[in-house]
């Protein structure tokens, strides 16, 4: 579905970024996995390698402009070109909003919301020149305004991702780039472990307990498993979805239904 396709993943080390890396190369792509973490995103593409098709393992500091422009020159100096970029990267802390600091939301806004500009500009210069091709930024229904999340600065800059996406998919029309994005729920990863962990923490309750009452908010009753993220990845990525751009799509079991 996704042959002689090039696709880049930030944040590809771990959790989504890393099953959304494998589902593309499961689909034909070739696949820059790029991480904060080199060890991780080379443990990351050769899990992508397996599937036969060429991989890259990229280090970048997605809230540092140099880096991501090294990153997305990496990607076409070893891969050749890029036609699927997903802004994955993104980093959250469980905070109080009277809690939040300056630097708490100077850290998330830096690579959440700036970051995922700049990925998706320079992104776009080099579909641009190629004649077209897909950006997926990864947003959450944090943005909507979903009761429970982390904290306030990640809301808001989730809430950024959403806003982009639309602005950016309304310019980058004309040049045939699509521009969605992908809104999680509760979704299992390490990085929710760690957040069930310090909301338990605070409250003096067990994970279990924690974990039983975010499910019970959810309509359909499970929590997403990256898998059902990177699924919607690849679909916005397909021939399928060609015509659709300017979208932002909860993936959350039923929790946000608008």
């Amino acid at each position: 579905m996704l042959q002689k396709q090039v696709a880049l993943v930030t944040g590809a080390g771990a959790g989504i970024g890393q099953a959304i890396a494998i589902a593309l190369a499961e689909n034909g792509a070739d696949v820059a996995c790029s991480d904060i973490d080199e060890a991780a995103a080379r443990r990351t593409a050769e899990r992508c390698a397996q599937h036969g098709h060429r991989t890259a393992a990229i280090p970048a500091d997605c809230g540092n402009v140099a880096s991501i422009n090294a990153m997305i020159e990496r990607t076409v100096k070893q891969l050749g070109r890029l036609d699927i970029m997903v802004n994955n990267a993104g980093i959250t802390r469980h905070v109080r909003l009277m809690q939040l600091t300056e630097k708490d939301w100077d850290d998330i806004h830096r690579v959440n919301a700036k970051g995922v500009f700049f990925c998706l500009q320079r992104a776009a210069a080099e579909m641009i020149r190629q004649g077209g091709g897909r950006i997926i930024n990864m947003a959450s229904i944090a943005g909507r305004g979903a009761v429970g999340t982390s904290n306030a600065a990640y809301a808001a800059s989730k809430g950024a991702v959403i806003s982009l996406t639309k602005t950016a998919a309304q310019q980058l029309g004309p040049h045939n780039i699509n521009v969605n994005a992908i809104c999680p729920g509760v979704t299992v990863t390490d990085l929710h472990h760690r957040l069930m962990s310090q909301r338990a923490k605070d409250r003096g309750l067990t994970v279990e307990d924690v974990t039983r009452e975010a499910e019970t908010r959810i309509p359909i009753g499970r929590a997403n498993t990256a898998e059902d993220i990177a699924a919607m990845a690849v679909f916005l990525a397909s021939p399928g979805a060609r015509n659709i751009t300017g979208q932002a799509y909860n993936v959350d079991g039923g929790i946000v239904t608008s």
